[in-house]
């Protein structure tokens, strides 16, 4: 399988951006003809943003944002955020890559594991928790936060985390929804949700 969309080769590259990232994903190789990141994911999510080159820009800018030692929200907490996100919309790319950004955290297997489940978990402390409710919130009921989990998190986190932990949950979320709808890296699945056939020639009788 394959992206929805056409994927651009290196000789086809002719952006600053693009060949910037090219090289530092690929190092001198095609990554149409030789696909392959140092994560294991096929590298198609840049093959094919390279089609808009000031589009793959602006991503790899929000990148560069959500890591900057700028950032008042803890990494911990950021990539926990992050991880729900791609689980919560679906999007096996962002929950598998981010499932490994807390691994070189050093975040445990029991917490990382814990994320499909974290409701009952008991290995998140109560920020944690509120954070995953937040972005399941974000994610599930499309930023529609009931007030006393709202106030809850800010007896956790200053208004500047909030804001930072609610665009970078949101970031991902735009990032899980273009990944799933593009069939890029660990999205190119086939859709599950498909009729079964029924047994024999005749009409299957329904329930």
């Amino acid at each position: 399988m394959a992206p929805r969309l056409r994927q651009v080769s290196r000789a086809e590259a002719e952006a600053p951006i693009v060949t910037t990232m090219y090289d530092f994903m690929f190092d001198d190789r095609d990554p149409v003809a030789e696909p392959g990141t140092a994560t294991g994911s096929p590298g198609d999510w840049w093959t094919v943003f390279a089609l808009v080159p000031d589009v793959l820009e602006h991503s790899v800018q929000g990148f560069a944002l959500y890591q900057s030692p700028h950032r008042r929200l803890a990494p911990r907490l950021r990539e926990i955020a992050q991880t729900r996100v791609g689980w919560a919309a679906g999007s096996q790319f962002v929950y598998s890559q981010h499932c490994k950004s807390l691994r070189a955290l050093g975040v445990g297997d029991d917490v990382v594991d814990a994320i499909p489940h974290w409701a009952a978990a008991t290995c998140f402390d109560e920020t944690e928790r509120l954070v995953l409710a937040y972005m399941d919130c974000l994610v599930l009921d499309r930023g529609r936060v009931p007030d006393g989990l709202f106030e809850a998190l800010r007896g956790q986190l200053t208004d500047e985390e909030i804001l930072e932990v609610t665009y970078i949950g949101a970031l991902y979320l735009q990032h899980a929804v273009m990944s799933r709808a593009l069939r890029t890296e660990f999205d190119d699945r086939t859709e599950p949700v498909t009729e079964v056939a029924g047994p024999g020639d005749g009409p299957t009788p329904t329930r």
